[in-house]
C-alpha cells in the first residue's frame, strides 16, 4: 500500500502510514451515487505553526494525493454496463450453460420457459424478470445430460425437443410434461419444433428430415422424401459448390411464418431451402465470398444472411432468392450470429447479436445499423435474438447470459 506523507506543523517530522481517523476529521458522510463522499480537513494544532516553503509544498502535495490514494473522492464504477434498451437477468444456473431457446404461453405471457445445455429448463411466471430451475421427472429417468434445443407453444399445448433424442409434451401450459417415445431410426438430432395447431406440431432434424404430427406426437409423417445427404448425393452434378464436401448436417435452420425453411450447411459453403409441398430440399450456391454463419427471414418475407467475420447481407425483394447485397455494419470484426425482428412495416425494427457482446439495431428494415456500445463490455457471445411480441424480447448467450428487452 502506498505511504501517505503528512507534515505536522507543530512537530515537523514525517508521519508514516497514519491512522485516517487520527489525521482527518470526517465532516460529511452523505451518499452520492452509492459511494460515500468524505471531506478531508487537516486537524488543527494548538500552537502557531512556523511555516516554511518546504513545509507548504509537502503539505499541499500530501492533501492533493490523499483522495487518489485512499480512493474516497470518486464514486465506484459499476462492473456491469448500463444498457439503454436491455437489462441483464441473472439466472441461478451454472455459468457454463449455453442458452438455446425461449418461449411463453400465448394465453399468459408472464409464464414462460427457457432452455439450454446441461439439461437446463428454467421457468418464469413474472414475464421473465426472475427465473427458477424446473425439474421434469420424465426427462431425468435416464443417465443423460440433455441439450434442450427448441420449445414452442400454441394455446396451452407445448413441445420441447432435445439431444439425445427426446420429446416432451404439455397440454396444461407447462404445469406437467409427459415424455413421448421417438423412433431409434430417426435420422439425425432434433434441432427445431413448431406447434402448428391442436395436437399438431412440426419438427426438423439436423439431417434435413421434417416430420409432422396431428395426434400429440404418437405418429409422425415425413414431409420430405429424403434427407439432405441423399438429395445432394443425387444432385451433386447440379453445380452446387461445396455439395460434394457436405458433412450431412445443418449448422442452423430457421422457419418463416408461412412454413418455409432456410438452412445453412455445417461448413457454411452453401444453403438450402424448403417450401411446403416440395418433396426435397433445394440447395443454393452462396452469393458471397465468405462462408455463411446463419440465415433467416425478415419481417417483409425476404432473407437476411450473416457471414463469418461479421458481414451482413439482405436479399433483394421478398421470398427465396440468391441475389444479396451487403449492408455496412459496425461489428468490430466479431461475428454476428443472429437477427431478430421486433416489428413489421412500416418501422421494421430489428436487433442483431453476436460475439463479444455485440448488439446492433435497425429501424428501417436493415438498411442501416447502429451499435449499442454499452453492450460491448458483456463478456459473452450472444447467440440468439427472440422477440415474443413488440414489447417482449430476449437475447440468449453463453455462460448463462440472458438479456431482457426494456423497450
Amino acid at each position: 500500500m502506498a505511504t501517505l506523507h503528512l507534515i505536522d506543523y507543530c512537530n515537523p517530522v514525517i508521519v508514516l502510514k497514519p491512522s485516517i481517523k487520527s489525521i482527518f476529521i470526517k465532516t460529511d458522510n452523505r451518499n452520492y451515487g452509492g459511494a460515500s463522499r468524505v471531506r478531508i480537513v487537516p486537524r488543527a494544532c494548538l500552537q502557531k505553526p512556523s511555516l516554511t516553503r518546504r513545509h507548504l509544498l509537502a503539505d499541499t502535495a500530501a492533501i492533493s494525493v490523499a483522495p487518489l490514494i485512499l480512493g474516497i473522492e470518486s464514486p465506484a464504477k459499476s462492473e456491469e454496463p448500463v444498457l439503454a434498451e436491455w437489462e441483464r437477468v441473472y439466472l441461478p444456473i451454472d455459468p457454463g450453460v449455453v442458452l438455446l431457446d425461449i418461449a411463453f404461453v400465448p394465453d399468459d405471457l408472464n409464464h414462460g420457459f427457457l432452455l439450454g445445455t446441461r439439461q437446463t429448463i428454467m421457468e418464469t411466471k413474472d414475464g421473465g424478470n426472475t427465473w427458477v430451475p424446473r425439474s421434469i421427472p420424465s426427462a431425468e429417468d435416464e443417465d443423460f445430460n440433455y441439450r434442450f434445443n427448441s420449445i414452442s407453444f400454441r394455446g396451452k399445448e407445448g413441445w420441447i425437443v432435445g439431444k439425445p433424442a427426446i420429446l416432451l409434451y404439455t397440454s396444461d401450459a407447462g404445469e406437467s410434461w409427459e415424455r413421448i417415445p421417438l423412433s431409434a431410426q430417426l435420422p439425425g438430432d432434433i434441432v427445431y419444433i413448431k406447434a402448428t395447431g391442436e395436437n399438431s406440431a412440426e419438427m426438423v432434424t439436423d439431417e434435413g428430415a421434417i416430420y409432422v404430427t396431428s395426434n400429440r406426437g404418437y405418429n409422425w409423417r415425413a414431409a420430405v422424401q429424403e434427407t439432405v445427404s441423399a438429395t445432394l448425393n443425387r444432385t451433386v452434378s447440379s453445380g452446387i459448390s461445396g455439395a460434394s464436401y457436405y458433412t450431412g448436417t445443418f449448422n442452423t435452420v430457421n422457419r418463416s411464418p408461412d412454413g418455409s425453411y432456410v438452412a445453412v450447411s455445417s461448413r457454411g459453403n452453401f444453403y438450402l431451402t424448403w417450401e411446403p409441398g416440395q418433396p426435397y430440399w433445394q440447395p443454393h450456391n452462396r452469393a458471397v465470398a465468405r462462408r455463411i454463419q446463419n440465415m433467416g427471414w425478415r419481417a417483409d418475407g425476404g432473407l437476411w444472411l450473416l457471414v463469418r467475420g461479421g458481414g451482413l447481407y439482405l436479399s433483394k425483394g421478398t421470398g427465396i432468392s440468391e441475389d444479396f447485397e451487403e449492408i455496412p455494419v459496425q461489428s468490430r470484426g466479431f461475428g454476428i450470429l443472429d437477427v431478430g425482428y421486433r416489428s413489421k412495416l412500416p418501422m421494421e425494427e430489428a436487433w442483431a447479436a453476436g460475439g463479444s457482446g455485440i448488439l446492433l439495431r435497425t429501424t428501417n428494415g436493415g438498411k442501416t445499423w447502429t451499435r449499442d456500445k454499452a453492450a460491448d463490455n458483456i463478456a459473452a457471445n450472444l447467440y440468439s435474438v427472440k422477440f415474443i411480441d413488440n414489447k417482449k424480447g430476449f437475447v440468449l448467450g453463453n455462460d448463462g447470459v440472458l438479456l431482457r428487452f426494456l423497450g
